[in-house]
């Protein structure tokens, strides 16, 4: 939907701007100029002229969304389906077809299409010998095959002179002076509109006046300017823990080995974006590969800057991590080598290119040939065309061959943890991955660093084959009353181990940030390095314990509507005392650089409650009540936020099965022995591993549902995906039906009969624009609910709602919009009979609370 507060554009207004946008001189001006706010104001005025009133971000939004589905309408004409239209098909068919017209990507339209262009030998004019012309096509990755390559480029000619000699002689140190790489970054200057992207904007360099109109190479790379852009996400931006979650996975060596050679790397960044959802942070390829564009143009944009000026290093933010990983890449002997190349290295070509030049050459209306001049030998040209063909290929294997061990390690490593969570003996049935860099090698392979802390219960060392984790290595020992009492009970090692990781698991797959990375052994866990903040964060549901001896005159069973949040300072000596707000702010705590304020105390307090009633909800279908939970926080030295840290064990909280405290399962069982003998020790150990059996339940459930989206037309898919997508976030199956309640209601009753009839639970969504019939239809001939959400149209969408509102009595199905929403509202009614729905809803609600909390202290600190 374009900008402007909910104006859609009237037919007369698009047929003023085609009108407009046919004009030479403005098809021109769009199609070689990188930042066109200038141009879209001009188009805006003359608009304004015409009596149409939008402003410049609207008319570039109009043209953008225009553009993309002409695109999207011809592509499907080449393929051979001509059902496929819009509106002003033929006018825009008029205007785009003297355009060059870059097909749609693979990750667009479902299927890789390109067709070779061959590289153009014939003679020219003694004017234009010895140039070679390249320029990306589009800000997209460069095809895997030169050919290909070709076919996107655009005129930005090298000159050759000719009186340096032919190619086959030239130096490597000549070579190398002749290389010009460039980043290209996903351009959309001053808009927030991700509806669409124009794919055709390309670089241009910047003129400059010199003799003839020549700038050499070596200056050249000064003046190429690229422009980044605001990151993608509908106007979301990067925060910095995300940025540095980003930078921790970019690290990985196997990930910048795949960055290297590779020319298309969807791939790529769709598995970064896999391993930030895995950190919980929510980012799409795309948006990976532009901050990650960004971030070395920046870099490299001001250490360009410092050398020309001799000036001392001007910071950015991030600087040093980028550096660090920037500096440790092997230095490729060809742009080839660059994850999105735009301009041709010709460093690969062992030739003499003699002394190179670019000259500025005006885009013309139709598209170049790509000429190689004949001032080269037709051996040379045969050999450059081979060389580049099989450099592309080499790259594209190697490529392919890390993303499949990289995958593979991945995959390998859920085959362990699934297998263990079914039958922890066979665990040792599966055969451990080959080790690798930044990855966790194999048990008999993790060497230990030195020991970081030891506690009452646990060690923790440093992992030097895996930076910024350490390993987290339990004890056989059971201690109470700060360690007063303190007893080796054989195998509790084992035990909490089992308990922590499983209840981390959970969590982690719910969306709660937490430390733990996986678990390494039967007694011990990989967890990211944090800096533990001294504080104990108690919830209690249920006043028992201590908080009765604090209380007087609170009787045991008192019930805290919402659960009691308690903070206690960890000091040995002085017994744990309890801590106010006030005095964990005043205490002026920093830990990681991150200072602990009210922000991070909010936070803490927060997810403390969110994370009790996640566990208490997981506890319930097993009529086990969770009474209290003990948790700790601390601050994650690669990102520097806030996680859950420590361990989760039968040490942390008090379970009473059946809501009865005589059936304890938990460490109270421990501390309430008058005296501790084998006999009593076996009694708590059996207890431990009660627990640790049926903590292994809390991944699964026994309650079953389903969506199933109807839409009444074929034309609806892209909303009905929408819904589907949102559903896998919550991990509710949904298949999706075409049937229409006006042509033929019969089909439709009998597609509802068929989920009626096998049982599982189901929540109908109706997807019907215009007159929706599905929604009332489904409502008033099924018990299960039914929920609308239409894909209401620009032109009569404010009609087309009324048909979803206003039902007839007997009804009820609520309405929404947002194909988001639809799934979250199936998601709350399963949620109610299924802990692991229910606790990604609580996660969800929670990440988006700490992510406003965050922006305010920003914007407060901005404003101080």
């Amino acid at each position: 939907m374009e900008s402007g507060a909910g104006k859609h554009w009237t037919e007369e207004e698009v047929k003023a701007l085609l009108s407009v946008w046919s004009e030479k001189n403005i098809r021109k001006q769009l199609h070689g100029t990188l930042r066109n706010k200038g141009i879209f104001i001009y188009i805006a005025k003359r608009l304004q002229e015409l009596g149409v009133c939008r402003d410049w971000k609207q008319c570039r939004a109009k043209y953008k969304n225009l553009k993309y589905e002409y695109r999207t309408v011809k592509y499907a004409h080449n393929s051979g389906d001509v059902t496929k239209t819009m509106k002003f098909f033929h006018d825009l068919d008029a205007i785009l077809r003297y355009e060059p017209v870059t097909q749609l990507a693979a990750e667009e339209n479902g299927r890789c299409s390109a067709t070779e262009t061959q590289l153009n030998t014939s003679p020219t004019t003694d004017s234009a010998q010895g140039e070679l012309s390249v320029s990306l096509e589009d800000d997209e990755d460069a095809p895997g095959d030169p050919l290909l390559f070709m076919s996107h480029v655009r005129p930005v000619q090298l000159e050759i002179l000719e009186d340096e000699g032919d190619f086959v002689n030239s130096t490597p140190a000549v070579l190398e002076a002749t290389q010009i790489k460039k980043e290209t970054i996903d351009i959309d200057d001053d808009s927030i509109s991700t509806t669409s992207e124009d794919r055709s904007c390309t670089p241009v360099a910047k003129q400059m006046v010199e003799t003839d109109n020549h700038i050499h190479l070596e200056e050249a790379q000064n003046h190429f300017k690229v422009i980044t852009v605001n990151d993608s996400g509908a106007g979301k931006h990067w925060s910095d823990n995300e940025v540095r979650a980003l930078i921790n996975i970019w690290s990985d060596e196997k990930i910048q080995q795949m960055l290297e050679g590779a020319t298309r790397n969807k791939e790529i960044f769709e598995e970064i974006a896999r391993r930030l959802m895995k950190r919980g942070i929510d980012r799409d390829w795309k948006q990976c590969r532009t901050k990650y564009k960004n971030l070395k143009y920046e870099y490299r944009a001001l250490q360009k800057e410092n050398e020309h000026l001799g000036n001392p290093r001007r910071k950015m933010r991030f600087y040093d991590e980028v550096d660090c990983i920037l500096r440790r890449q092997p230095l490729g002997p060809s742009g080839w080598g660059c994850e999105s190349s735009s301009l041709l290295s010709v460093g690969d070509v062992t030739a003499n290119t003699g002394s190179l030049s670019i000259k500025r050459k005006a885009c013309n209306d139709e598209v170049s040939p790509v000429p190689l001049k004949k001032s080269a030998s037709e051996n040379t040209i045969l050999h450059f065309q081979k060389l580049l063909t099989e450099r592309a290929h080499t790259v594209t294997e190697g490529k392919k061959l890390l993303l499949e061990r990289l995958c593979k390690q991945e995959e390998m490593q859920d085959l362990n943890r699934t297998q263990f969570y079914a039958d922890p003996s066979a665990i040792k049935q599966v055969p451990a991955p080959a080790p690798a860099p930044a990855m966790a090698p194999a048990a008999s392979d993790l060497k230990l660093g030195k020991k970081v802390n030891e506690g009452k219960t646990k060690e923790v060392y440093e992992l030097p084959d895996i930076p910024g984790c350490v390993l987290m290595q339990s004890k056989d020992q059971i201690t109470a009353g700060n360690a007063a009492r303190k007893d080796r009970m054989e195998g509790k090692a084992a035990i909490s181990n089992t308990t922590t990781s499983c209840v981390f698991q959970l969590l982690q797959e719910s969306g709660i940030k937490t430390a733990f990375v996986r678990k390494h052994s039967d007694t011990a866990f990989i967890a990211a390095h944090c800096e533990m903040i001294p504080i104990e964060w108690v919830c209690r549901r249920i006043a028992t314990g201590s908080f009765l001896k604090r209380n007087p005159g609170v009787k045991e069973g008192y019930k805290f509507y919402p659960p009691k949040i308690e903070m206690f300072y960890k000091d040995d000596a002085n017994n744990d005392p309890q801590w106010s707000e006030e005095q964990i702010i005043e205490a002026k705590f920093c830990f990681a650089g991150l200072t602990i304020g009210q922000t991070e105390v909010d936070i803490m307090a927060r997810s403390t409650q969110a994370i009790f009633e996640i566990l208490e909800k997981a506890w319930q279908p097993q009529n086990c009540t969770l009474v209290d939970l003990k948790i700790e926080f601390g601050v994650n030295m690669l990102t520097k936020e806030i996680v859950l840290a420590d361990v989760i064990d039968n040490d942390s909280w008090r379970l009473w099965p059946a809501g009865d405290r005589s059936q304890q399962k938990d460490k109270q069982s421990y501390r309430d022995l008058k005296e501790v003998t084998p006999e009593a020790l076996q009694m708590v150990k059996r207890n431990f591993e009660w627990v640790s059996e049926r903590v292994e339940l809390l991944l699964k459930t026994k309650s079953q549902g389903r969506v199933v989206v109807l839409m009444g037309s074929p034309s609806d898919l892209s909303h009905c995906e929408k819904i589907k997508k949102a559903c896998a976030t919550f991990g509710i199956p949904c298949e999706l039906r075409v049937t229409s309640a006006h042509k033929g209601p019969d089909e439709t009753l009998r597609i509802k009969a068929e989920y009626e009839g096998d049982g599982i639970p189901t929540v109908f969504v109706a997807v019907a624009g215009r007159s929706n019939g599905l929604g009332p239809v489904m409502s008033g001939n099924t018990a299960y609910p039914v929920v609308n959400c239409p894909p209401l149209s620009a032109e009569w969408g404010t009609q087309d709602v009324w048909s979803s509102l206003r039902l007839p009595s007997g009804l009820s199905c609520p309405t929404t919009l947002s194909p988001e929403g639809a799934a979250q509202f199936a998601a709350q009614i399963f949620g109610l009979n299924n802990h692991l729905v229910w606790a990604k809803l609580r996660s969800s609600m929670l990440n988006t609370w700490i992510s406003l909390k965050q922006a305010d202290k920003k914007l407060r600190e901005c404003s101080l």
